[in-house]
């Protein structure tokens, strides 16, 4: 893996901000790699430096954003950390701070014309993340198909992360929280954190 400079990431953020905004503005086909160093104040030899084309840069936003989101899920809980759902408070739920704080990036997720893979990569990263970092206990341990129970409960969390980024983040992340809290008492007793220690 790479190992950039303070510098060349400032520069590399550069380039991903100036292409968030053409995406939105015209679409991710229509964009050329002169739409991205204009909009961005560098050159095209700059470009070059750090990406091949601007699939590349894509791939290389996408793949650090969804990694984060990865990442932040796991800050508020210990390794082998049991939480009990009716405990649970808004720190509890990181990935949606992280998703706030990267609304910009997020946003994208509202166009068609959009980074290939974003529409797809997204809920199934949930998935992931839901399947890899938690154990979950049903109320009265209801038994059931675990598997399907985490695919069924993270395609309903991302349902509403679509909504909330396409009303323009009309909720404030803490009432969010709070009533996706009140739907998981509903079929979740409590999860065990799983994830890295």
């Amino acid at each position: 893996m790479t190992k950039w400079t303070q510098r060349q990431e400032r520069t590399r953020r550069h380039f991903f901000e100036a292409f968030i905004e053409l995406v939105k503005k015209q679409g991710f086909q229509s964009i050329t790699v002169k739409d991205i160093v204009e909009r961005a104040g560098y050159n095209r030899s700059t470009f070059y430096v750090h990406f091949q084309d601007k699939i590349e840069l894509a791939n290389t936003l996408l793949e650090t954003m969804l990694s984060g989101l990865e990442a932040a899920v796991g800050e508020p809980y210990l390794y082998g950390e049991k939480v009990y759902t009716t405990k649970l408070h808004p720190p509890s739920f990181n990935i949606i701070h992280y998703i706030y704080e990267n609304r910009l990036f997020f946003e994208l997720l509202n166009f068609e014309d959009t980074i290939p893979g974003f529409h797809t990569r997204m809920p199934l990263t949930i998935t992931k993340i839901y399947m890899e970092q938690f154990k979950f206990e049903t109320i009265n341990n209801q038994p059931v198909n675990m598997e399907m129970f985490k695919r069924y409960t993270s395609f309903g969390f991302y349902g509403l992360m679509i909504q909330w980024i396409a009303s323009n983040f009309e909720k404030s992340e803490e009432q969010l929280i709070c009533d996706i809290i009140e739907l998981t008492k509903t079929h979740i007793y409590a999860f065990e954190y799983i994830g890295k220690p």
